[in-house]
């Protein structure tokens, strides 16, 4: 049977890879047309053009997310998202700032706004790059509404029920050349992860975040699939949001970031 219109990017993305394999391939696909298509509205400043560059390449960058099983420890290259690591470990331009979050209640995208901020416009630094090294309570921004509605809310006991951190509030939509606008798109009013990643922000994900969350989960009965672990946490690393960058690890991963010559912030 004929699809009326092809489906969209979150449609695919509420389809569980677990489940049938046409709902899988459905979600590869979805993830597939993301990566090859360039940054969407993007807010890179002006003069940033190595940003730039890094943001188009990242965006074509492959990240897999058809896996059916994934071990407790990566070993292998095509197990994370190491095209998109390497691409992140090699700019060399700058400042460069690794930023160690993991508690989700924290100001931590507010001080990586803040510290964009005052980069590129208090010391003309439009080619800075920050990048959010993600694990704890934090990771959890970065599932999909598909795990949200399937895990989370439950592990949050209702207090969430979606991905909060991802949408964008009215602030999103003010006039970027405004910078000093207080209720603008570069201001407290817009700690969004999505208009943050516009900016060229990149949020690295944890797969040993992923390990330890699922083994949670299944501990606490949080598991309506009756999946096992090697599979749940195929599953949520499916499930990570579009333009998140899988590692191996976030804390293994911080001293390969402090030897490319990122600095260290938390």
């Amino acid at each position: 049977m004929m699809l009326q219109k092809p489906m969209s990017r979150r449609d695919a993305m509420k389809m569980s890879v677990t489940g049938l394999g046409m709902a899988g391939a459905a979600l590869a696909s979805a993830h597939a047309a993301w990566a090859g298509s360039a940054p969407q509205a993007s807010l890179v400043p002006a003069g940033a053009a190595t940003l730039r560059d890094l943001a188009t390449a990242l965006a074509k960058a492959p990240r897999r997310r058809d896996f059916k099983s994934v071990p407790m420890i990566l070993t292998r290259p095509e197990q994370w998202d190491a095209e998109a690591l390497d691409l992140v470990l090699r700019y060399r331009a700058g400042p460069r700032q690794a930023w160690d979050n993991t508690a989700l209640e924290s100001p931590w995208l507010n001080l990586m706004r803040n510290s964009m901020n005052v980069q590129i416009w208090s010391f003309r630094h439009p080619n800075f790059l920050p990048v959010s090294a993600t694990h704890g309570t934090a990771h959890l921004a970065l599932y999909d509404d598909f795990i949200w509605e399937r895990y989370l809310a439950k592990l949050t006991k209702g207090k969430w029920t979606r991905n909060l951190w991802l949408e964008e509030p009215p602030a999103s939509d003010a006039a970027p050349a405004d910078f000093e606008n207080p209720q603008g798109v570069y201001s407290p009013r817009d700690n969004s992860i999505t208009v943050l990643q516009r900016r060229g922000l990149v949020f690295l994900a944890c797969h040993n975040e992923v390990w330890e969350l699922t083994l949670a989960l299944r501990k606490q009965g949080i598991n309506p699939d009756n999946l096992n672990h090697e599979r749940m946490a195929a599953e949520f690393t499916n499930h990570l949001i579009p333009g998140a960058v899988l590692t191996p690890g976030i804390v293994g991963t911080l001293p390969e970031l402090q030897r490319a010559g990122f600095g260290y912030a938390k």
